[in-house]
């Protein structure tokens, strides 16, 4: 994929998210990473990890994308969206880049190999902005079976979503909030937009599973959680799954209080009612299992992101046979 256009007044088009900075000899696009230099937008991060860690792919959160396996997970710095509670603000608005030391795409996969990591997660800031280093990393790693995943805010460009078809495995998208002023003036992007990403990476068989993060008087509000949950049955179904993520004070956010349980069971009820299969409550240590639809019978349990029992066989239920929505291992 090229990651750019031609433009007018010699310009070029940044194609790697939804804001298609349009920049001059020398301009950086929105995101902080991206750069006009000479006849080509260069991603000045490619290669300069700033976060490397192996977590559980639970962490991500997915659930339902090879559960109990191991994620080599990185991030670069900087960000398209400028959210005032991001709890990885250190590294997603952060401008400066450390070029002291380059890891190429064939020692992250080797690193993925030698940790026995079942997929490498681009996370912590958002990987679309740094897409031609990941899409590099995830066409070696298929060499080795190796799944990607992109944990994102969802304000990819068209471009892009087309190009990880068959590139990238799975992803999760935060989706923020369903107030259209709130994401323009407080988060980044724009909220149609990622609603029509969502539908787009589904189309293109990209497993997705979706969070969001209640944040108390921000997008907690009975009307606004309604307006997601039908959104996300309407459009994308409700085999689709929901994480409902608890809130702490952090960055510009000091204020607010943590979100309560209240609050969350709220949102799961809410879920439930509506007819979403599979509903989870994140962040604050509670139990989350993967229930079989038909009988209700627990497939999956966790505490925090730590597997306690799974008996799928294959993707059925072990009790009824019926078929659970997702990606996992055979067995």
């Amino acid at each position: 994929m090229v990651y750019h256009k031609e433009s007018n007044d010699n310009k070029l088009t940044c194609l790697l998210c939804s804001y298609y900075c349009d920049l001059k000899d020398g301009q950086i696009g929105v995101c902080g990473v991206n750069k006009h230099v000479g006849d080509k937008i260069e991603c000045l991060v490619y290669g300069h990890i700033s976060a490397f860690n192996i977590d559980p792919i639970e962490k991500k959160p997915l659930y339902h994308f090879l559960p109990k396996s191991k994620s080599l997970s990185l991030g670069t710095v900087g960000c398209n969206f400028h959210c005032n509670f991001c709890q990885n603000h250190g590294i997603s608005q952060e401008k400066k880049i450390d070029k002291s030391n380059f890891t190429s795409p064939k020692r992250v996969v080797d690193i993925a190999r030698e940790k026995k990591c079942a997929s490498i997660s681009y996370t912590y800031n958002e990987p679309t902005i740094f897409y031609p280093f990941a899409k590099d990393i995830a066409v070696e790693a298929k060499k080795y079976g190796i799944k990607s995943i992109f944990v994102s805010n969802g304000f990819e460009s068209s471009e892009v979503i087309d190009d990880m078809k068959g590139v990238i495995d799975a992803i999760d998208v935060d989706l923020k909030s369903f107030d259209e002023k709130y994401y323009k003036t407080k988060l980044g992007g724009n909220l149609n937009q990622v609603l029509n990403n969502l539908i787009h990476l589904q189309k293109n068989g990209i497993w997705i599973e979706i969070t969001t993060l209640i944040v108390p008087t921000k997008n907690d509000s009975t009307e606004e959680l309604t307006k997601i949950v039908k959104w996300i049955k309407e459009n994308l179904g409700v085999n689709v799954p929901w994480h409902i993520s608890a809130f702490h004070p952090d960055y510009k956010e000091l204020n607010l209080p943590r979100t309560s349980f209240e609050s969350l069971k709220l949102a799961h009820d809410i879920a439930k009612a509506e007819g979403l299969k599979y509903v989870y409550i994140g962040n604050i240590g509670y139990e989350n299992n993967t229930l079989c639809p038909n009988c209700e019978e627990s497939m999956i349990s966790r505490e925090y992101f730590n597997v306690k029992s799974y008996s799928l066989k294959n993707d059925t239920c072990s009790n009824c046979h019926t078929k659970i929505d997702g990606i996992f291992w055979k067995n």
